[in-house]
């Protein structure tokens, strides 16, 4: 059995030391954006759209098959049963851009497809 190396404490950066500041920035370079608040993060903002879609909607959504941040908060598209069948292979499904705010607020959404389950993308 092979000894343990030693364990070795890390580095402060120099920001976190409280050092530094303008001068630890290289020349030409922008600082990163900072993050939002409110849906701070990508599964924030999917639980966000999913659930005040259902609302609105009355339907439980399935997926949110798609999620990016914008400029004014995020988009998801989020897709919804609107017809259950059986087989539920034929069930017919909407899928609807939603469009939160920086807080996580649903400010808009719409229908951009009707298609049956059990239906694959091809590609022309």
């Amino acid at each position: 059995m092979a000894a343990a190396e030693p364990v070795r404490p890390r580095r402060a950066s120099s920001r976190a030391a409280g050092e530094g500041g303008q001068q630890d920035r290289q020349p030409g370079r922008r600082a990163a954006p900072r993050r939002r608040s409110g849906a701070s993060g990508a599964a924030a903002a999917m639980r966000a759209a999913a659930e005040q879609l259902s609302e609105l909607l009355g339907r439980r959504p399935e997926s949110v098959s798609s999620l990016k941040p914008t400029e004014d908060g995020w988009e998801a598209q989020v897709e919804v049963v609107e017809l259950e069948r059986i087989p539920d292979t034929t069930s017919v499904m909407g899928s609807y851009r939603v469009a939160l705010d920086e807080e996580g607020d649903l400010i808009s959404y719409e229908r951009t497809r009707r298609y049956s389950r059990g239906m694959i993308d091809r590609s022309t």
